[in-house]
């Protein structure tokens, strides 16, 4: 059975740090690339970032470009968000999320095109 968990959400200033971590298992995912989405109150879910799962590729939205950084452990199929410089509009349930893609280089963005959720993390940044 595939899980993907995720840890490390919680209350932070604004400006503060937070890094998430999405632990998956059931199954080998050396082939599945990984995104980050979130959710706020009453808006759609939105990509936040993902890679690809040979590494290589990367691809931020807008609006965390340079301030949030993507990476994965693949010995411990973990992957992790880093977020820094955060802001109150990065409050939401953030999500990791996994696909399996044939070619390495694959990085899908829309949450429908993803097969595997975690169960979601809370942020909160107060201003």
């Amino acid at each position: 059975q595939v899980q993907l968990v995720e840890s490390g959400g919680g209350l932070v200033q604004a400006g503060g740090s937070l890094r998430l971590s999405c632990a998956a298992s059931g199954r080998t995912f050396s082939s599945y690339a990984m995104g980050w989405f979130r959710q706020a109150p009453g808006k759609e879910r939105e990509f936040v970032t993902g890679i690809s799962w040979s590494g290589r590729n990367t691809r931020y939205a807008d609006s965390v470009k340079g301030r949030f950084t993507i990476s994965k452990d693949t010995t411990k199929n973990t992957w992790y968000l880093q977020m820094d410089s955060l802001k109150p509009e990065d409050t939401a349930v953030y999500y990791c999320a996994a696909k399996y893609t044939y070619y390495s280089g694959t990085l899908p963005s829309r949450p429908d095109e993803y097969d595997y959720w975690g169960q979601g993390t809370q942020v909160t940044v107060s201003s």
